[in-house]
């Protein structure tokens, strides 16, 4: 059977029109494939197009400040990837003169050049037959290989070693854009749509009608947090701080405030933040807004209150500052931040 044949072909014939299929300048897939990674094409888009707007090359990129780097980021989450697009950005143009890598063993050194942006970047911009594998790849190829189990990295090997006796050395790039794209729009998840497949000739699991139960679901459980915020306001300024330089989020500014702890209020843990962050008594906290977000493993429900305090607070320079509203959208913030300053400002138009 011509497994990629087929498959190349069904993709020249049906791939979505998408900004980043429009060019073979391996920056411009670099930034495409690091924000497509656990994130919406179409959720993309936006961020894509304003990012290379702000960013058209990668010495722009390289020379910009980290602050406007996460700012630009900002609402795609898992900011250590803009940190490492940054850092990489720098070496590229400090260590090969601003031109990425053609060479694999080069180019995986590099910070965020993981195997599979490696492989994409290295197939799609410059031609070589470097098979990916991301989701819908191992989702795809677990179907036809008939493998059981979860859909995990342990599986990998077995996968990259079928890929690479079947990708065409001509059209590599056009191959492995093909193999995600069916795994989005015909493979998926549930539901797969195996009538409309080019390559169910090759695939185990269509022929034994077992496409729902290869791979295994997924069964995935996420933390549940409560946290509360102190909305601090002096002379027309707003009270933020800068989140520590490693872990999570970090290096991006938030309002003061943290977990609940077992047994406690939202208003005793206010007190108790603000009072272990910023030095400060709360006089008077009136609730505001709650806002619901979720990051990789948790599910936040922040509460955010309107703060007076009985004294100044001891701020720390270049981690505290006061901000005026118009001002804050300067800052990268976390999501649930945003969407309280969101409220804020519809509140202040009103």
């Amino acid at each position: 059977m011509d497994f990629s044949g087929n498959l190349v072909r069904w993709y020249a014939a049906h791939r979505r029109d998408l900004p980043w299929r429009k060019t073979k300048d391996a920056y411009k897939i670099w930034i495409s494939e690091t924000m497509l990674q656990q994130t919406t094409v179409n959720a993309v888009i936006p961020y894509y197009e304003k990012w290379l707007h702000v960013f058209p090359d990668i010495r722009s990129l390289a020379r910009a400040p980290l602050q406007k780097v996460l700012k630009t980021w900002q609402g795609l989450g898992y900011y250590q990837r803009a940190r490492s697009l940054h850092l990489a950005a720098r070496i590229i143009v400090n260590q090969f003169g601003g031109k990425v890598p053609r060479d694999y063993d080069l180019l995986k050194k590099i910070p965020g050049f993981g195997p599979y942006t490696t492989a994409a970047v290295l197939s799609l911009a410059f031609g070589k037959p470097c098979p990916v594998l991301e989701a819908n790849v191992r989702r795809v190829m677990m179907r036809i290989q008939g493998i059981h189990g979860e859909s995990k990295a342990s599986h990998d090997q077995t996968i990259l070693k079928r890929l690479s006796s079947v990708i065409p050395a001509g059209r590599p790039g056009d191959f492995n854009q093909a193999l995600m794209e069916l795994g989005a729009l015909i493979c998926r998840s549930q539901n797969p749509l195996c009538l409309l497949c080019p390559v169910q000739s090759s695939c185990w699991a269509f022929k034994r009608g077992e496409q729902e139960v290869v791979p295994k679901p997924q069964k995935r459980s996420y933390r549940k947090i409560t946290s509360v915020v102190g909305i601090i306001k002096k002379e027309g300024r707003y009270l933020i701080q800068k989140r520590p330089s490693s872990g999570l989020l970090a290096g991006l500014w938030e309002f003061p405030g943290g977990k609940l702890k077992r047994g406690e209020t939202r208003e005793k843990a206010l007190v108790r933040e603000i009072k272990e962050e910023l030095g400060a008594d709360v006089d008077k906290a009136k609730f505001l807004v709650k806002v619901d977000h979720s990051y990789t493993q948790f599910r936040v429900a922040l509460h955010a209150y309107e703060c007076s305090l009985k004294n100044d607070p001891a701020l720390e320079s270049g981690k505290q500052k006061w901000v005026s509203l118009k001002d804050l959208h300067k800052y990268p913030v976390p999501s649930g931040s945003a969407k309280i300053i969101n409220f804020l400002e519809t509140r202040h138009t009103k």
